[in-house]
């Protein structure tokens, strides 16, 4: 069977990486499944090379990034991504005015079961190279969302901060799970027992700010 994926995207210093370490290990524990997690390539580039990408570069990292992702749905059943090539594209399309990256990055987004928008309610904390500002977070997270609007593709808000946030992202994890169950008999059992491990759900997003972002969850 092939793996599912579950990106998750934001701007910078939303929680994608701790919310992507939590997921990845409340998942493995609570269904059973070989879940793993693909770490932002980006992060590694820039400790090694020590500076941010140049233009010609940016290419290369979304690319990079990709591989890793499906090199990793070769041997797990649920990867869990941090982040995507959607992320290395807005920001080339931010800095440099290039957008020829959104197009291949959008269409590995349609492949994702889920694709996760961490929201801008955590505070803004610096992080070496790869941070430019609290002033950045708004406009990235408005491209962010138009690209997935205008390809038409799916995704939940998540929001809240330590518990609620993992639980958010859980919220919109669980039915999706629950909808693969014919495809891995018995493998639920505990996600079912289990009530205050995976809540019940209701809408990730019921407090977003953009009504087409609940329009498009889970639209198949």
């Amino acid at each position: 069977m092939t793996a599912t994926l579950i990106a998750i995207v934001g701007a910078e210093s939303t929680g994608k990486s701790t919310l992507a370490q939590d997921l990845t290990l409340h998942l493995s524990q609570a269904t059973g499944l070989r879940c793993t997690l693909v770490p932002e390539y980006l992060r590694e580039w820039c400790e090694v090379q020590q500076r941010t990408p140049r233009i010609a570069e940016q290419a290369g990292i979304a690319a990079e990034q990709t591989a890793r992702i499906e090199a990793a749905a070769q041997t797990h059943d649920l990867v869990i991504c941090d982040t995507s090539a959607l992320m290395t594209a807005i920001y080339s399309q931010y800095l440099f005015s290039d957008a020829s990256l959104l197009a291949e990055a959008l269409a590995f987004h349609r492949r994702c079961a889920l694709t996760l928008l961490t929201a801008l309610d955590l505070p803004w904390v610096a992080d070496g190279l790869q941070r430019d500002g609290a002033h950045v977070r708004r406009p990235i997270d408005t491209a962010i969302r138009a690209a997935l609007l205008n390809g038409g593709l799916n995704w939940s808000v998540v929001a809240g901060s330590g518990m609620a946030r993992l639980e958010a992202a859980l919220n919109a994890i669980t039915p999706l799970l629950k909808h693969q169950r014919q495809a891995r008999q018995g493998l639920f059992t505990r996600l079912n027992a289990r009530q205050d491990a995976l809540p019940e759900w209701r809408w990730a997003c019921e407090n977003c700010d953009v009504p087409e972002c609940e329009h498009q969850a889970f639209k198949r």
